[in-house]
């Protein structure tokens, strides 16, 4: 299965982020959204990080042509009746990832292999949306995705061994390394990631420790980069509580209920960096 032209949906953080280390590694790649200047942020992103890489020495100038040259923007999902690869990285909601996969199983080719994003949901379930779930594959990237060597490669019930394959294939071309994980709720990295997170943001609630405490904890005892609640306020509260939300509703068992404050927090709109405030202020 020869993969050459790629469209990636989503053109934020993790698809600009997609679709640039796919332009580097040497596919057509079209980044695709719904409005223009969603499509242009994101090329906008990719331009500063390639202009990094060559002011740092770890790119030539000619290759930052050559990459951005392979990037084509897109605001007609139509496109995708060019392409031998989707990575569909939209909002994680199951009804508008479904409605993507449904709309990108009429327009593309049959040969064409349908991948998500998705860093919780359900690969199965998205591929029932399409009359190809055979085709329909999970490659989980992790952010920033220039940066981070990790792709979980998630089967769906109904994925071929070819298909694994040749995703498996594409993601060492991209230099990154995959691993499979079966179809479970959170994959193998929410699934351990986001309790840990969730954890702490109860040790913060019932008022064990101080924020910065509970983060010093576990840089200075656990040798992890950032704390928990750092990490929480640079993935997103909101993107945390759905992730928990998933889990607890897709295993059934309250060691996976979001903590209370998690919510009141999302609910005031404190959602970490984006938005200037979550544990810590950004202003």
């Amino acid at each position: 299965m020869n993969i050459k032209n790629v469209m990636v949906i989503g053109a934020g953080q993790m698809g600009s982020g997609i679709a640039q280390v796919c332009a580097q590694a040497g596919f057509h790649v079209y980044l695709n959204d719904l409005k223009e200047e969603f499509v242009q942020k994101g090329m906008g992103v990719i331009t500063k990080n390639l202009t990094r890489s060559v002011e740092k020495g770890r790119m030539s100038e000619e290759d930052k042509t050559a990459t951005l040259n392979r990037l084509t923007s897109s605001t007609d999902i139509h496109d995708a009746k060019q392409v031998d690869l989707v990575i569909e990285a939209a909002v994680e909601n199951m009804d508008i990832k479904t409605k993507i996969f449904a709309q990108l199983d009429e327009i593309t080719p049959e040969h064409t292999i349908l991948a998500s994003n998705t860093s919780s949901l359900p690969i199965t379930e998205i591929a029932a949306a399409t009359k190809r779930p055979k085709q329909v594959i999970g490659m989980h990237f992790m952010n920033p995705v220039p940066v981070m060597k990790l792709v979980e490669i998630i089967r769906g019930l109904a994925t071929t061994d070819e298909v694994y394959q040749a995703i498996e294939d594409m993601t060492k071309s991209l230099n990154k390394v995959p691993v499979e994980v079966e179809d479970f709720p959170g994959f193998v990295s929410n699934r351990i990631l986001m309790p840990m997170i969730n954890e702490a943001i109860f040790t913060l609630y019932e008022g064990v420790a101080s924020k910065e405490a509970i983060d010093e904890v576990m840089k200075l005892g656990m040798n992890h980069p950032m704390g928990p609640l750092t990490l929480a306020d640079f993935i997103g509260l909101d993107t945390c509580l759905y992730i928990m939300e998933t889990l607890h509703e897709g295993f059934g068992d309250d060691k996976y209920r979001p903590c209370p404050l998690l919510r009141k927090y999302v609910k005031a709109g404190w959602l970490g960096k984006k938005t200037g405030r979550g544990f810590y202020s950004y202003e």
